[in-house]
């Protein structure tokens, strides 16, 4: 058992026997949810403002018009940046098949986005009600051909790995390089490098990379300009910071933010 799940708090959500059950809440920039874990899956869907989930695995940002996928019992957190809008369903274990047992952020089309809303404002949905029951149906249709976005940020494992992470997850905008962090952790240049490659999936570069993405969205959210938020999370230029958005999220980040206070 992990530590994580040793101290996590569960919280059954909205309770009852439905196959869907809906929470509706707004918080404030800044909150935080505390380690908690479901006996449901979750689509904790962001109407308004940018979430940061967080698990002893990794971490996801979910900005505006995107979900997160969350299975239970995983034990996570959830971090709001700006003021946050969160509509999420909670679904019955595997109603959701095709979807995997891990964390991971999706798209959400105009329909999906309509059915959350719409079960929200119903707060359950039961397979016994037949006008519910194809409200069901189409939530979980369209979860079959969800699209998953690159906003994923594992941990390594190694504890040499983790105290490097750790140095840059506490100032995603540090400029050392790999061999400076590494000394003063006390790990080696190459071995960090493969602990990397093998325990994220991510060469040391892409994760650095990943994360300064991350840690930029996050500041936008909280309304900062994108100059400023580029350069805080350690982007040489405020050019580079848009290539890369544009490279994830198919659009910049000023189009994006400003779609999402229109949505």
């Amino acid at each position: 058992m992990s530590r994580n799940r040793q101290i996590a708090k569960f919280d059954p959500g909205a309770p009852g026997q439905a196959q869907v059950t809906t929470l509706s809440r707004d918080y404030p920039a800044g909150h935080v949810i505390v380690l908690h874990f479901h006996h449901r899956d979750q689509l904790v869907y962001a109407s308004r403002g940018v979430m940061t989930v967080r698990t002893d695995v990794g971490a996801w940002v979910v900005p505006t018009h995107r979900a997160v996928w969350i299975p239970a019992p995983v034990p996570h957190t959830i971090t709001m940046s700006g003021t946050v809008s969160m509509r999420t369903l909670y679904l019955r274990p595997r109603l959701a098949r095709t979807l995997p047992r891990t964390c991971c952020v999706v798209n959400v089309s105009p329909l999906l986005r309509e059915l959350i809303l719409h079960a929200c404002a119903l707060q359950t949905l039961q397979v016994r009600k037949e006008r519910q029951r194809h409200v069901i149906d189409l939530i979980v249709d369209q979860l079959q051909t969800i699209q998953t976005v690159s906003l994923r940020l594992p941990n390594p494992t190694d504890t040499r790995a983790l105290r490097v992470a750790s140095v840059l997850l506490a100032n995603p905008g540090e400029q050392s390089t790999l061999a400076q962090v590494c000394k003063i952790t006390g790990a080696g240049r190459r071995t960090i490098e493969r602990r990397f490659r093998e325990e994220t999936g991510m060469t040391f570069g892409k994760w650095r990379q990943q994360l300064r993405l991350m840690q930029a969205m996050r500041l936008l959210a909280e309304g900062a300009k994108i100059t400023h938020a580029a350069l805080e999370a350690g982007y040489s230029t405020p050019s580079a910071f848009i290539f890369m958005f544009r490279k994830t999220l198919g659009t910049t980040p000023s189009a994006y933010f400003s779609a999402g206070a229109k949505g």
